[in-house]
């Protein structure tokens, strides 16, 4: 049988622990780069684009510039997008949620 205090105890740890996540997503930083480091983007765990910087080796060609700063950003959200997930599948296992399949969290 479930009990009713019981479960509004965990969804208070729930509601505390969405907001460390979203705490932490904003220390989360990650650079992907592109055409051997001549872009390199940093992102945040939101998302956000923090830096980017350009080899002035790569000035002159522009639409091969715009092809590694679309390549350097893609690059960023991947390792962000690994890293939130780590983060959230250790979370899911503090809360004991590590056998529940969350499409996008766990495979």
């Amino acid at each position: 049988m479930v009990n009713p205090f019981e479960m509004m105890k965990n969804l208070k740890n729930v509601e505390e622990n969405a907001k460390k996540i979203k705490e932490e997503l904003g220390k989360i930083s990650a650079t992907g780069s592109s055409g051997g480091n001549i872009v390199q983007v940093t992102l945040n765990g939101k998302f956000e684009m923090l830096s980017i910087f350009i080899d002035p080796i790569a000035q002159g060609d522009v639409p091969m510039l715009q092809d590694l700063i679309v390549a350097a950003h893609h690059n960023a959200m991947e390792k962000i997008q690994e890293e939130i997930k780590e983060k959230s599948g250790s979370l899911m296992k503090d809360m004991g949620l590590d056998g529940i399949k969350i499409p996008g969290l766990n495979s």
